[in-house]
């Protein structure tokens, strides 16, 4: 039996690959290899397997294997002698010590005492959770003979490759691993869980299902790793520490004075510590894993005191925005909005990928033709010609994302300070901004608008993406901390993403679709001077913690609605364009004023269906195919761009904005046909819907 064990053991065995190759090194005797080897990391990530996969390695190579386990010795001199007393008159043993955080009381014995004595040719493996007395590191004794070697969670492929190996269906593995992180205790718990509910058809003890983005385990897998990867907390002010850490993106010595007092210096030493523990330039942030039970286990004990919790950090974090030197105002949005980043319409937006981490930096005059460059690609010459304008009349007002690991410029941005009439008979957008602005509540004097005129990502244009986050980030600070701030454009493309995705923020659409070259441009607009933004950002972190978007307008069924619109035709014309940008984003397209006319309110269908209806009539026309597919793709998920549309149909820029003007026209005229004469669009052909 106890070989059966082994050969599974050795089997779903996986990575550590640099620490194996510095143990064979050291069993072959390679005189640059070390003769003590150090490991150390948090409870889970792996160390006794390693030891044993050690262990096995050492009994191939005939070599005395001499096993000490913390758990079972006493932490005397006495009693770790005997247990290793083998590898003292063996030459070529292999010693190996496991948890040794709890025999910690002995280190000073072992490094001056035990381990000298051992014959030369002795490789020694010492495992713990804490990372050895910098004393011993720094000895210029140990120097050759010592390797420290912190171990850390697995990487994503091997991960994978363990999944593989416990027969894990590959549906499942994005859940678990992005779970996990790569933590090999909670990958076990995980599989087992998984393995079993694949098995047997049952539920089990995780919240999962097939195609669901996250794992959410049970309760009884929290409270296995709760012990194992975080241990015993002191105090209960201990405790709140490590759940600030899970909450905050990292942890500061003056976050846990606001949250817990004047005890915060000895809770930050105190977490600093922790083995779960990584320390940055900003402050303290627990390994991934950790991060997510303490959180888990906090929202089911007691979730009153999780939102409260988050209310207070947040609170406090808000303040930081607008207290701290210019310099820092993006680490302090980063803070703020990590708290929310997996809640409503920021899950949506946001992009937490460090394989695509940017930077932002001032555009220096060296970095002006990548910026009309980007601009030219993206937009037109027109638009470039108008980018280079504000470059020469405000270049502070740009800003460029370099990627961490290129330094390439793949992203700029352009946000505009404007107290004056400036640059209207050049830039459209910018003039419909004033008129907006004239005809609403016109600048008084002493205030500013500002436009965030420019958001050009190199692959991503205006989707979400790394660079948009800080782009972002940048406009909120701006609400947050500018005195006598107006007026608040957000210049998009008119193409209805960003119509559902701004309105939580009371960013809502103007009238004014100007037109710069080839492309139509939508401002969303804030008028700041009605509250206080600070309140404003409060309420929204309030909304987004009930998952209730506050201006986020509600699916009505249209026997619901009390009456009906009456549109003039191009009023009508227009709502058709606007319907068919929305038709796969449901929030959007439930504002639609189509919701409210004859096509709908009067007969048994709801707009989106009524608009799938009239896109197939295309294909009982002369031509209709070709516009149809022109059509269908320009309005899918799949096309950001009218550009990226053309390419994926392979056709030039020209030949398809024709085919697509005549298949827009073509859905106006029917819906306008059966508007007046009250009948129902009617299905004629394929569903759309599976298509899509």
């Amino acid at each position: 039996m106890g070989d059966l064990v082994v050969a599974a053991r050795d089997q779903a065995f996986v990575g550590r690959v640099a620490e194996r190759a510095v143990f064979r090194s050291a069993l072959a005797g390679d005189s640059h290899a070390p003769s003590v080897l150090y490991l150390h990391g948090p409870g889970g990530i792996g160390k006794s397997a390693l030891l044993r996969r050690f262990a096995l390695e050492a009994l191939e190579a005939a070599r005395l294997v001499v096993e000490v386990d913390g758990r079972t010795v006493a932490a005397t001199p006495e009693d770790f002698e005997h247990a290793a007393g083998k590898a003292i008159g063996e030459p070529n043993a292999v010693l190996l010590v496991d948890t040794f955080e709890l025999c910690h009381s002995l280190e000073h014995w072992l490094w001056e005492q035990f381990l000298p004595r051992l014959p030369l040719g002795t490789v020694v493996v010492v495992a713990g959770r804490a990372a050895p007395d910098p004393r011993w590191v720094a000895d210029p004794g140990w120097a050759d003979l010592l390797r420290v070697v912190r171990l850390r969670d697995l990487a994503r492929e091997d991960a994978a490759a363990f999944l593989r190996v416990r027969g894990v269906p590959a549906g499942m593995h994005h859940a678990l691993l992005s779970f996990t992180s790569g933590n090999p205790l909670a990958l076990s718990l995980a599989v087992a869980v998984a393995v079993q509910r694949d098995t047997d058809g049952a539920r089990g003890t995780a919240e999962w299902s097939p195609g669901q983005a996250e794992w959410s385990p049970g309760q009884d897998v929290i409270a296995t790793l709760l012990p194992h990867l975080v241990g015993h907390a002191p105090s209960a002010a201990h405790r709140t520490a490590l759940e600030v850490c899970a909450q905050a993106d990292v942890t500061s010595e003056g976050l846990l004075r606001a949250m817990t007092g004047e005890d915060a210096a000895e809770l930050f030493a105190w977490l600093r510590t922790q083995p779960f523990i990584e320390s940055t330039a900003s402050g303290l942030f627990p390994h991934d894993v950790v991060r997510e039970v303490l959180a888990a286990d906090l929202r089911w004990r007691d979730p009153e005191g999780f939102a409260a919790l988050r209310r207070r950090m947040y609170h406090h974090l808000l303040a930081r925005v607008r207290e701290v030197p210019a310099a820092q105002v993006l680490q302090a949005m980063n803070s703020l909005v990590y708290l929310d980043r997996s809640l409503g319409h920021l899950a949506d937006t946001l992009v937490w990928d460090p394989e695509d981490a940017v930077r932002e930096m001032p555009c220096t005059p060296d970095d002006e033709s990548r910026v009309v460059d980007l601009v030219h690609l993206t937009e037109g010459a027109e638009s470039a010609a108008i980018a280079r304008f504000w470059l020469n009349r405000q270049p502070e007002a740009f800003r460029v994302y370099r990627s961490n690991r290129t330094g390439e410029i793949t992203a700029f941005s352009t946000l505009l300070r404007l107290s004056g009439p400036e640059g209207e008979d050049v830039d459209p957008v910018v003039a419909a901004a004033w008129s907006h602005a004239r005809a609403g509540s016109p600048i008084r004097a002493g205030e500013h608008m500002a436009v965030a005129r420019f958001m050009v990502d190199a692959q991503a244009y205006q989707r979400p993406s790394a660079s948009l986050n800080l782009v972002t980030w940048r406009v909120t600070a701006e609400i947050i901390r500018a005195d006598r701030l107006a007026w608040l454009f957000v210049v998009m493309r008119d193409d209805g993403f960003w119509n559902a995705h701004l309105a939580p923020g009371d960013m809502l659409p103007t009238d004014a679709r100007p037109v710069v070259g080839d492309h139509g441009y939508r401002l969303f607009a804030h008028d700041w001077r009605t509250r206080s933004a600070m309140a404003w950002v409060a309420e929204k972190h309030e909304a987004l913690q009930e998952g209730v978007a506050a201006v986020t307008p509600a699916v009505t069924a249209p026997q619901e609605r009390s009456d009906h619109v009456v549109l003039s035709r191009p009023e009508f014309d227009t709502a058709v364009r606007d319907a068919l940008r929305a038709l796969w984003w449901p929030g959007e397209l439930a504002a639609n004023p189509l919701n409210r006319s004859r096509l709908v309110v009067e007969h048994d269908q709801n707009l989106h269906d009524v608009l799938l209806h009239a896109v197939e009539t295309l294909l009982g026309e002369r031509g209709g195919e070709t516009r149809h597919q022109v059509l269908t793709t320009t309005y899918s998920k799949t096309a950001p761009t009218q550009e990226a549309a053309a390419r994926r149909l392979g056709m030039s820029f020209s030949t398809y904005r024709r085919h697509l003007t005549a298949a827009v026209q073509h859905i106006r005229d029917v819906l306008w046909s059966h508007e007046l004469s009250g009948t129902a669009v009617l299905p004629v052909g394929r569903d759309l819907s599976a298509e899509q």
